[in-house]
């Protein structure tokens, strides 16, 4: 699969570009951008500026997710969970950051704060009809595949 060119453009020149960490980094590192500390106390939610706006190929979209280091140690992760950046969106990229932990955490200018993935997306034809065709597993829903 051939790597998509993103385009970014800075909306400030503070902004710092998404950079990968490792050559099999599947996400890039998003960085907070700020003129002050950000203060996120426990439970509460912050949309924390990246001064970056993306031009997303058609056929594919972004990933906003947590870092793991930043969810398990700081307790802070997206509230959304993930964030999901649609190719005809132009707008600055923020990052929903929720404070799991019950400790106020600051996070400042440069702090990486959620890793962006580029994925393909595919649209489908949704097809109304009257039935669909059976499974093994049927209606079964939440947990009904075993507690594994």
């Amino acid at each position: 699969m051939e790597n998509p060119e993103i385009r970014v453009r800075r909306l400030d020149e503070e902004a710092f570009l998404p950079e990968y960490a490792t050559d099999g980094s599947a996400g890039a590192d998003l960085r907070a951008l700020s003129p002050e500390p950000i203060m996120i106390r426990g439970g509460e939610t912050v949309l924390i500026r990246t001064g970056l706006a993306l031009e997303i190929p058609r056929g594919y979209a972004g990933l906003i997710c947590a870092r793991s280091g930043l969810a398990t140690r700081q307790g802070l992760a997206p509230a959304n969970k993930v964030g999901v950046i649609d190719s005809d969106y132009r707008g600055e990229i923020l990052v929903s950051l929720f404070n799991h932990s019950e400790a106020t955490r600051v996070i400042s200018s440069g702090d990486r704060i959620a890793q962006l993935l580029i994925v393909p997306v595919a649209h489908a034809r949704f097809t109304e009809c009257a039935a669909l065709e059976e499974t093994e597993r049927g209606a079964g829903g939440f947990g009904s595949t075993g507690a594994r």
